[in-house]
């Protein structure tokens, strides 16, 4: 069962989201801002990364990019109604992250995970 490590402020988007990968067959570790998903990604390892970009503590950018770094494998998506952000050339954001749009359909979430964990 692949470990998903979500990072996302808005508690009725997290506990949708969370619903919604469990439902799909996932094992999903959620978290209210970057700083606490850091600290859980440094104490096991996940497959994945799905995060928002805006949040308290520390951003979704800068959570993706020490995601990297302790595990140049993970799989990394962002959640946001901030695209334009992630996708901004000159950010920190790892170069082969997804970004999906909110709001976010279910469907295209999970077949975009099951995408992503699949390559």
């Amino acid at each position: 069962m692949p470990k998903i490590l979500l990072a996302e402020d808005d508690n009725d988007m997290r506990r949708f989201l969370v619903k919604a990968l469990e439902n799909a067959g996932f094992q999903v570790s959620s978290h209210d801002n970057g700083m606490a998903a850091y600290q859980r990604l440094r104490e096991e390892p996940f497959e994945m990364l799905l995060t928002d970009i805006v949040m308290p503590e520390m951003d979704g950018i800068e959570l993706a990019r020490r995601a990297s770094e302790l595990d140049p494998d993970i799989k990394i998506m962002f959640i946001t109604g901030f695209a334009a952000v992630a996708l901004n050339s000159d950010s920190d954001a790892p170069k082969n992250a997804k970004v999906l749009s909110k709001p976010v359909h279910l469907r295209e979430l999970v077949s975009e995970v099951n995408k992503m964990l699949a390559a």
